[in-house]
């Protein structure tokens, strides 16, 4: 039976700023339409409305409320950009009303949750996808061909994280109708660890031959909200002497089936440069984003073996290893995009397992495993940094997967069949 669509009728839930601007770029995506937008604030639904109406010359159907948008027939899936701990419960709901969804990164309030979204997935055969757009940036790609084709020999370490100085968005997260700031406020854990985690899997293959078996999770105290608020908006405002629960830094340490380790680093309210700190180290090399270097034994006609054991300018070397799938993007030049392009390549993985029927590149089991970082390392960081048990989402088909989806999207291998001339992003 052919399941592939044509058309691919997506309905929009969620339109503050990171969602506004993720609404533009799926418009942009070939054969996609948007009949209905939802969010639960006026504004920002008629903002979408007319988004999609500047992009299409069609006005969607708006809705306060996203269970009626999950009622209408012309809707095959939902893209969902709200709130962190509405994500689960919005995407159990679409796939029960029989649509395909993804949504936003962020962490997993509950392992509980997790299960529901695997559960459903697998009982109404309707997929469940995140939306981790750092699986599709040029580098991260390059990297992973770099893995496949064994430059870095057997991967040893890798570690990554999201460092990104947050203080400003957090802090007036109820002046912008921000969700970050309950968070900080509450919890305590890495709040945030899809961004490099998302790359990293795919890169150890985990759920598929490896798995993640525990981690440990360390957080410092956290001073640097505080100390912002007070020089930007004063003693006198009601947060300034706020005990956040969210340390400054939060590090987790994560084991695999197959004997890797992971780091993973949640940085977002102390001054600092943007990084996402990746590094990935191997038998035969090492490549460290900081500086954006690399080190690696020998490369064919770009690198030769020195005894000194020198940093390498990784852009040279990303250039000669570029993902396929970049080299048809920069080529085929469709337009810049979010984030340097990433957010319109992994909303063209969304739309492309629509189209063909099913089974994305970041399933059902990759998203709860990715998401349950969150309420883990709140454990782990509860119990006195004590390990905890990282659940086997796949309830044991990690050991022995079925096929998975080949193309011009896929994070398993680099399919370099898929890219003959007259197939489209």
């Amino acid at each position: 039976m052919n399941l592939k669509k044509e058309k691919v009728r997506v309905g929009f839930i969620g339109l503050s700023g990171r969602g506004s601007g993720m609404l533009a770029e799926l418009l942009k995506v070939d054969g996609v339409t948007v009949p209905a937008v939802c969010d639960k604030y006026e504004d920002r639904v008629r903002e979408g409305v007319e988004i999609v109406q500047k992009a299409t010359g069609t006005a969607p159907v708006k809705y306060l409320d996203y269970k009626e948008l999950l009622t209408r027939d012309d809707v095959d899936a939902v893209c969902v950009c709200t709130t962190w701990i509405t994500h689960a419960r919005i995407a159990v709901d679409a796939m029960k009303a029989g649509k395909h969804v993804t949504f936003e990164v962020g962490g997993s309030a509950s392992i509980d949750e997790c299960w529901q979204m695997v559960r459903t997935s697998e009982e109404t055969g309707k997929f469940c996808m995140l939306l981790e757009n750092c699986c599709y940036n040029r580098e991260e790609m390059a990297l992973f061909n770099m893995v496949k084709q064994n430059l870095f020999g057997e991967i040893v370490h890798v570690q990554g994280g999201y460092q990104h100085d947050l203080r400003d968005e957090i802090t007036l997260g109820r002046e912008n109708r921000h969700g970050r700031l309950n968070n900080f406020m509450h919890r305590n854990g890495d709040v945030y660890p899809t961004h490099q985690l998302g790359p990293i899997s795919k890169l150890l293959g985990i759920n598929r031959r490896n798995r993640y078996l525990s981690l440990t999770s360390m957080a410092s105290k956290a001073r640097g909200l505080n100390v912002w608020i007070k020089e930007h908006k004063g003693t006198e405002y009601d947060l300034a002497d706020y005990p956040f629960n969210q340390g400054d830094v939060v590090t987790t340490m994560i084991k695999c089936a197959n004997g890797e380790t992971v780091l993973l680093t949640h940085d977002c309210t102390l001054p600092r440069p943007y990084s996402r700190g990746y590094r990935i180290q191997g038998t035969k090399g090492i490549y460290m984003e900081d500086g954006f270097k690399i080190y690696v034994e020998s490369i064919p006609n770009v690198v030769k073996v020195t005894e000194e054991h020198d940093w390498h300018d990784f852009k040279p070397i990303m250039e000669k290893y570029e993902h396929p799938l970049w080299k048809k993007y920069s080529v085929e030049g469709i337009h810049a995009g979010g984030h340097g392009g990433m957010d319109f390549l992994v909303l063209c993985a969304f739309v492309d397992a629509v189209r063909e029927g099913g089974m994305p590149p970041i399933d059902v089991y990759d998203t709860a495993t990715w998401m349950a970082i969150t309420c883990l390392s709140e454990e782990s960081i509860a119990l006195g940094s004590q390990p905890v048990a990282v659940p086997d989402f796949t309830n044991g088909m990690w050991i022995d997967r079925e096929p998975y989806r080949r193309g011009l999207y896929c994070l398993e291998e680099v399919c370099e069949d898929a890219f003959e001339k007259g197939k489209a992003l």
